[in-house]
């Protein structure tokens, strides 16, 4: 449900509650109940004496929170302070609030912390108060304090204290992570050496304009599961279109961005994994198991009986007889029809994971909780530098990036892999000092006596020059031909899928990308079978159409489309490890309303291995 609807709720919520009536029984004027606004002012200002707290009803998802405070709040201060009372003051007063405004009484004087009887009839609400603001935890934290200290007559107790704190400190928290800024560990190398597994950051979300949430009713401090008990954290019950609030700025080339993970908006839930997750990218997941359904199929191999024996019959007549040739092209040509049928075998995938909820990881058959849906700003938190923002032309070629075909700005701390041959001994001590460190793999042992070596433009210079003889030679993916004539093999076109845009008959690598345009907000493009690959998930995913594509041509909505325009901006973000990085290469674009914050400082830093890294503490993110 749109939060227009909640809005609307808590604008006539006081004439349901009839304040012009109950707020003559607390020295107010009926007239001040009925100005959108300022009869919330004044019923916080009679109910807890914090008029202020009103303001805070701005917020989604802040909102309802404080709704329930301050109708509970209100009614207390008739006298209701039960249990029962409390959970209709929080979840439906009216009932309350109806006898309170028949009844004509006076409002109470507070309550007396002094007076037994007081402090019991509003002992129970209290400890419901503290639960649902953080259950559990709250009381061992209160009745802790309570066991080692006493009770201060004429005070709150440690129960109605806490529930105070916890509640107000709670939504100021919240309010600061979703609009100001939010803390993000570094869970993954892709950033490396820039950012280091285990850094601590500050998302500085002033810097675009915070973004207002998609699904603001949700439990305060976590992402999208709460921890140890593995269940989602948020509601759909109120939801919000994309809004994001004027910002200091706009993202910019070679900003360091968090963003919400474009690939997903479905996610397989694991319960054996710490985030809930078989692996963020639930797309890779579905083309791998639509292979293994394909691989395991009886028929599959029946044909490949066939097609191998065909194939050796062949060479065997032209006088080439080649076992291994013979397997090879079968296996090709069992690929290809793969390909030619790979919606059918996702269909069936699609099916199994989601009503089946089983995966496969070579041999073994995974159990798990089915698929599940997330909103944009429920989805994983990533961590990339924005390489090439809306209209711009994207380009790789042996492994440096064209920026509108010219080289991109290389950051100091990039690093490419390199193949390092006649290299001396491989000192570790020596190599940790260029900041090169072997639990982080940032050397190991390759093929024929060399070494594989993720290097910046300084370890390189360094290397370089303590080895004067040893060579060093940019790795670079392979590709299957150079030629636009040539056609991809099955083996090809099954690695394709890997890449983006995720098609079987273009080939783009991680150290080769086509040429590219990275689309831009109100900008047209005619569209057909030739390019339509490279904008289907904005299409669809982002933009929310319906495409169909047949031999009449491309129908968006039900209209037959030849082009389109863009409804947002557009992004492309790569990791600094450019070789250890599952960037937009993978997944593509990111849309402006994934866009998170701009990563601002590392507040602190801890190794697995070496403890705290002192010299990154406070370092401003470049």
């Amino acid at each position: 449900m749109n939060a227009l609807y909640f809005y609307l709720f808590l604008l006539v919520h006081p004439y349901f509650a009839m304040w012009w009536k109950s707020f003559n029984q607390s020295g107010h004027k009926s007239w001040e109940a009925l100005v959108p606004g300022y009869n919330y002012y004044i019923a916080f200002k009679i109910g807890c004496k914090k008029p202020w707290w009103s303001l805070l009803l701005v917020f989604p998802g802040v909102h309802l929170v404080m709704w329930s405070v301050v109708n509970t709040s209100y009614i207390r201060r008739f006298g209701y302070f039960s249990l029962t009372d409390t959970l209709q003051g929080i979840f439906f007063p009216y009932i309350i609030l109806a006898k309170i405004a028949m009844s004509e009484s006076d409002i109470l004087p507070e309550t007396n912390w002094m007076n037994g009887k007081e402090v019991h009839d509003r002992a129970w609400g209290d400890h419901l108060a503290l639960f649902l603001s953080l259950p559990i935890i709250g009381h061992a934290i209160a009745l802790g304090l309570n066991a080692i200290s006493r009770e201060k007559p004429g005070h709150k107790t440690k129960v109605k204290e806490w529930g105070d704190s916890i509640m107000f400190a709670l939504v100021a928290a919240s309010i600061i992570r979703t609009y100001v800024f939010e803390p993000f560990q570094i869970p993954t190398g892709s950033m490396e050496k820039t950012l280091l597994v285990g850094d601590f950051l500050f998302v500085n979300k002033l810097a675009y304009g915070p973004k207002v949430p998609v699904t603001p009713l949700s439990f305060p401090l976590v992402h999208n599961t709460i921890p140890w008990v593995t269940v989602k954290s948020y509601s759909g019950l109120e939801t919000v279109n994309y809004t994001r609030l004027p910002g200091l700025s706009k993202v910019t080339r070679n900003d360091v961005v968090v963003f919400n993970y474009p690939s997903g908006d479905t996610a397989v839930y694991d319960p054996r994994m710490p985030d809930g997750l078989m692996g963020h990218d639930y797309h890779k997941i579905l083309n791998e198991e639509a292979f293994f359904l394909f691989q395991s199929d009886p028929q599959t191999g029946q044909k490949y009986q066939v097609v191998q024996k065909y194939f050796n019959d062949s060479l065997n007549k032209v006088g080439t007889p080649n076992e291994t040739l013979a397997n090879s092209l079968a296996n090709d040509y069992l690929l290809s029809q793969f390909i030619t049928n790979i919606s059918k075998w996702k269909k069936s995938a699609k099916k199994m994971l989601s009503e089946e909820k089983i995966a496969h990881q070579g041999q073994a058959i995974i159990n798990h909780y089915g698929l599940i849906y997330r909103p944009v700003d429920k989805r994983e938190n990533y961590i990339k530098r924005c390489v090439a923002i809306a209209g711009d032309w994207i380009e790789i070629k042996k492994s440096v990036l064209y920026i509108n075909d010219k080289p991109a700005f290389v950051p100091d701390f990039q690093n490419l892999q390199y193949i390092v041959s006649n290299i001396s001994t491989i000192s570790d001590s020596k190599m940790f000092e260029m900041g090169l460190e072997k639990e982080r793999n940032d050397y190991y042992p390759g093929e024929a006596n060399t070494w594989v070596m993720n290097l910046t433009k300084s370890q390189l210079t360094q290397l370089k020059r303590s080895n004067p003889k040893a060579t060093f030679d940019v790795k670079i993916e392979p590709q299957y031909s150079d030629t636009s004539n040539s056609k991809p093999t099955g083996t090809q076109m099954l690695m394709n899928l890997g890449m983006f845009p995720k098609d079987p008959y273009i080939n783009n690598t991680t150290t080769d990308f086509t040429r590219f345009q990275i689309p831009r907000k109100g900008q047209t493009i005619n569209i057909d079978g030739s390019n339509i690959a490279w904008y289907r998930r904005i299409i669809t995913a982002y933009e929310g159409h319906d495409l169909k594509e047949s031999k009449n041509g491309i129908f968006i909505d039900g209209k037959k489309a030849t082009s389109y325009t863009f409804g947002m901006n557009y992004y492309w973000l790569m990791g600094d490890n450019r070789y250890n990085s599952a960037d937009s290469r993978v997944w593509g674009c990111v849309p402006e309303d994934h866009v998170v914050g701009r990563a601002s400082m590392v507040w602190f830093s801890k190794s697995a291995y070496a403890g705290i890294r002192w010299e990154r503490l406070f370092n401003i993110i470049k």
